[in-house]
């Protein structure tokens, strides 16, 4: 659980905090998981982007909430989740995080939203689970070459300081509110939907003891991300592609996940850019309560 001195500075009305402790015998290698509850319904797990947290989904889960229960997950090492010394980001790694969530709670019918690195592991998650799993929304999948760093400039400058050998990890524990401002708003077709208490709550997180080598890690883990993608064509479930307009990924990135998922839906949604959950909440609850 967070300490006092790391509480969560945003409260989405509704919702409860819980924890789920390492398995029996992992002890060292699986830290405690902190996630989100809110609502009545069939289960909803909410999978957020690289660089955030459960808190991304602030706007989206009082939309959804009277259709669904929904568990919107800190994935291993962000947000307020165990910080584990040693532990692996890459997307197996990650995709362990969310199996846990759904076997340790039992969760069954599940639907899976995921933005960004998110939508990759609910993608692969679903894979693995078929069982479980009843539909997957996939938001602006990260799984192409490049990365962040396509958000802009100074994203391109920042992230090849951060994965650069020697100085890299020096680099990933310095992160100015400007410079995580401008990075993130190179994600999104309305600027103006990062507020102010948002990149304050995200910047308390960076600053917990040990979390600039997680942000580097994630950054590391973006090949293992990509290499995910051949693990789409074995989703058995329903998927819903969900691509902003001014998403990083280029045209050919989209055609060929649906090319992979050929039975997908596919929505592309005006003018927004990669953190669709940010800028347009709205677009993603029309999508899922639509389903419920």
């Amino acid at each position: 659980m967070p300490s006092q001195e790391s509480r969560p500075t945003i409260r989405i009305p509704g919702t409860t905090s819980h924890t789920i402790a390492p398995r029996a015998g992992s002890v060292g290698r699986e830290g405690t998981l902190r996630y989100l509850k809110a609502g009545t319904g069939a289960p909803l797990v909410l999978l957020h982007t690289v660089r955030t947290q459960a808190e991304h989904f602030r706007h989206l889960i009082p939309l959804i909430a009277d259709r669904y229960t929904v568990y919107a997950l800190d994935l291993p090492g962000m947000g307020y989740s165990e910080i584990v010394p040693g532990a692996s980001y890459d997307e197996p790694a990650m995709r362990a995080g969310v199996e846990r969530l759904l076997t340790e709670l039992d969760l069954n019918d599940v639907t899976l939203v995921g933005e960004s690195m998110g939508a990759v592991l609910a993608l692969t998650a679903a894979a693995d689970l078929p069982e479980r799993v009843r539909r997957v929304a996939a938001v602006n999948t990260y799984d192409f070459r490049g990365g962040i760093a396509r958000s802009s400039l100074l994203a391109r400058v920042v992230v090849s300081g951060v994965l650069a050998p020697g100085v890299g990890p020096v680099i990933a524990g310095v992160e100015p509110k400007p410079a995580l401002r401008t990075i993130l708003q190179g994600g999104l077709g309305d600027k103006s939907a990062l507020r102010e208490d948002y990149m304050d709550e995200l910047l308390q997180v960076g600053s917990r003891p040990g979390y600039p080598t997680v942000a580097r890690a994630v950054y590391q883990a973006l090949p293992s991300l990509i290499a995910a993608r051949s693990r789409y064509p074995e989703v058995k479930a329903p998927v819903h592609l969900v691509y902003g307009e001014k998403d990083w990924s280029r045209p050919s990135d989209r055609e060929a996940n649906k090319k992979l998922l050929p039975a997908a839906e596919f929505t592309q949604v005006p003018k927004a850019g990669h953190f669709i959950a940010l800028e347009r909440p709205d677009v993603l609850a029309d999508l899922l309560n639509a389903v419920a």
